[in-house]
């Protein structure tokens, strides 16, 4: 737990220090993601996005089981 911890913490501080561009990537705007502009309200729904964090975090996971 304590290197998951650790891990976990050095990967936030590095995209804190990378964030100019990091915030370049197409991340949240990839095509399947639903964004819905209406009068005086805005819907976002990143299902590609979720999708393809949830299959990255799952491949590192079970790199670190391993």
């Amino acid at each position: 737990m304590q290197k998951l911890l650790i891990i976990l913490g050095l990967l936030a501080l590095a995209a804190g220090l990378f964030w100019p561009w990091l915030a370049r990537i197409p991340f949240g705007r990839l095509p399947g993601d639903v964004h819905i502009h209406r009068d005086g309200s805005d819907f976002f729904f990143p299902i590609t996005t979720g999708l393809l964090v949830s299959v990255v975090l799952s491949l590192l996971i079970w790199l670190f089981r391993r």
